[in-house]
């Protein structure tokens, strides 16, 4: 008789097959074999998902708590080899088999598996760095998320600190690499990139931000120990980290920036065409062609540029769009004098949306945000505002907000800021992510930049529903961001696959939004070395508001604005094609219960 194992059972029913079908039908109780459990396919899926995870979780942990990952070819290529195992695994599910939520969890699993697949496969680690920063500035969050609780996490801390030389020596090897084989990012776009290390090369240890874990001595650790602690932290710091940054200095300065490639686009990349493509298809999860893209953000920033006209005429001013631009972009009454202004203006608005959210939102999030600056050492090449959440939970997230170079960060663009990284808009939809219960935590860890992103725009919307904007000018602020967000879709299209030049994607976003000339270079130099990723906003955005247009239209008065944003959002950050098929579902579900 045919003995069928526990897991070609489960492989059976995954596949959506009849796994008893090859048991005879008449035996009697003696000749009878023991019955082998059969599982469902949702059984069989979770049992499966539940071991990848765990095992994706080993990998990322390989390194222990006492040292930084190792980046050697061998270990690359190991984790890499595991990926791709364990996404044909899931790949061998009739996904049908499952149910909705196991559907999701099946889509989301593998998204971020195909994802690291994929980064592999095209070489992102010949490129561990973009024009915002790199693995070098990455570890400065090394010590801002160290939960340091005993001394044996002050030593683990220091083993990391001791491990530096190491990652970044191999780090520094894959851009020697990608060098030679035409994977380096464009010489135009890094332009000033050595600032964001020499922020790390620290004249004493004390003045390290290594170092800052040893200013305070917690009160589990004796008086004794602690100074034993900061002098190894010190001599760490002072022998092996800032040597191997000035070696990393030393290498961008005189090696990579030089030597960088003259190009622009992602196509001009090995492979570089389908590497784009792939891209738009990660960060977007749509199917569309650069130039369907393109055509879309044209269309987009026409009908923004008609809104953006009356608005204008609304603040009366007498002269052209140029004209206007101009005035926003120079005049003093529209920028801060200090950070504290710019902090507490951001403060206050983010206080009022918080007023108003139980009008919009049925669940609220327990965790609370704060408002800090963004870390000084990253600040000069950063964007203007960014959220920073965490899962811990000692510790609020944070909206960061850019305080380097007043005079480029505007008034008139707070409210759509601040609505868009804290509340209706990150914050709102990353903690309720976050506080999901009765889903695996691969789905609270898994975010998608075309639903979170396009979350983001959309709450920056909504804010007129919820009384924002009422001056003009911040309306105006709105409208250059949403313009912003549109531009995006015909500048990081046009540079990565249509042959256009940077000079031409800054004179794009230059002539059709109130950015700041700073502002526009910084965010058409991250378009260049993060290819893809600006698509997500607007594209995202756009089915939202699409998705609530049919809504309200199917429903009528039946209608309830506080549910449907329920329904986007309690599956926390999902593929686009997914939140459309939920919303249907909603909509059929609101107009006939019963069924």
């Amino acid at each position: 008789m045919t003995r069928l194992t526990y897991t070609s059972v489960a492989i059976l029913v995954a596949l959506g097959l009849n796994a008893c079908a090859t048991a005879p039908q008449n035996t009697t109780a003696a000749q009878a074999e023991p019955q082998v459990a059969v599982q469902t396919a949702d059984q069989a899926f979770t049992t499966l998902a539940d071991s990848i995870w765990e095992q994706m979780q080993a990998q990322s942990r390989s390194a222990g708590a006492d040292s930084l990952p190792d980046m050697s070819a061998e270990a690359l290529a190991n984790r890499a080899a595991e990926q791709e195992a364990w996404l044909a695994e899931l790949q061998q599910f009739n996904v049908d088999a499952l149910s909705r939520a196991n559907q999701i969890n099946w889509r989301m699993l593998t998204y971020r598996l195909q994802n690291s697949v994929d980064g592999f496969r095209f070489k992102e680690h010949y490129q561990p760095l973009n024009a915002e920063g790199g693995f070098h500035s990455n570890l400065g969050f090394m010590v801002r998320n160290s939960s340091l609780r005993s001394l044996e996490d002050y030593q683990n801390y220091l083993s990391r600190l001791a491990s530096i030389p190491r990652y970044m020596a191999q780090q520094t090897e894959w851009q020697r690499l990608g060098l030679v084989e035409g994977y380096t990012q464009p010489k135009a776009s890094m332009v000033g990139f050595e600032d964001s290390i020499t922020a790390f090369i620290a004249q004493s240890p004390e003045d390290s931000l290594f170092y800052d874990p040893f200013k305070q001595r917690p009160n589990f650790i004796a008086e004794a120990q602690w100074t034993e602690l900061q002098a190894e932290a010190r001599q760490i710091i002072d022998r092996q980290v800032i040597p191997a940054y000035q070696d990393y200095f030393n290498f961008m300065v005189m090696e990579y920036l030089p030597n960088s490639r003259d190009s622009i686009g992602a196509s001009e990349l090995p492979q570089g065409r389908d590497y784009y493509q792939n891209r738009i298809r990660h960060f977007t999860t749509l199917d569309l062609t650069p130039e369907a893209i393109h055509e879309r953000g044209l269309a987009e920033v026409k009908r923004i540029r008609a809104e953006m006209d009356k608005v204008i005429a609304d603040t009366g001013f007498d002269g052209s769009f140029a004209e206007f631009v101009e005035f926003l972009r120079t005049d003093p009454q529209f920028y801060p004098e200090t950070a504290e202004e710019l902090l507490k203006e951001a403060a206050f608005i983010a206080k009022k949306a918080d007023g108003v959210l139980p009008q919009f939102f049925k669940t609220l999030p327990r965790q609370p945000y704060g408002i800090a600056p963004v870390p000084a050492e990253i600040a000069p090449k950063y964007t203007t505002g960014r959220y920073a959440g965490t899962s811990r939970d000692d510790r609020a997230s944070f909206y960061w907000v850019n305080t380097y170079a007043l005079d480029r960060r505007p008034l008139y663009e707070m409210e759509a800021l601040t609505l868009h990284e804290a509340v209706p808009g990150h914050h709102l939809q990353g903690a309720l992510a976050r506080e999901m219960e009765g889903v695996p935590s691969y789905r609270q860890q898994t975010y998608i930049s075309a639903f979170g992103e396009g979350w983001g725009l959309y709450a920056e919307w909504l804010g007129l529903e919820a009384g924002f904007y009422q001056d003009p000018y911040s309306n105006f602020g709105r409208l250059s961001y949403e313009m912003w967000r549109a531009a995006r879709l015909v500048v990081d299209t046009g540079m990565h696959a249509m042959g256009w030049t940077r000079q031409e994607a800054l004179d794009f976003m230059a002539s059709n939004t109130a950015l700041s000339l700073h502002n526009v270079k910084t965010e058409i130099d991250r378009y260049i070395t993060w290819p893809g990723q600006a698509l997500s906003y607007k594209l995202g955005e756009m089915l939202i508001r699409d998705l609530r247009a049919k809504a309200e239209q199917e429903l009528g008065t039946a209608f309830d604005l506080r549910e449907f944003h329920e329904v986007v959002l309690r599956n926390g950050s999902i593929p686009l094609d997914v939140l459309e098929a939920e919303i249907n579902n909603w909509i059929k579900t609101q107009k006939n219960p019963k069924a």
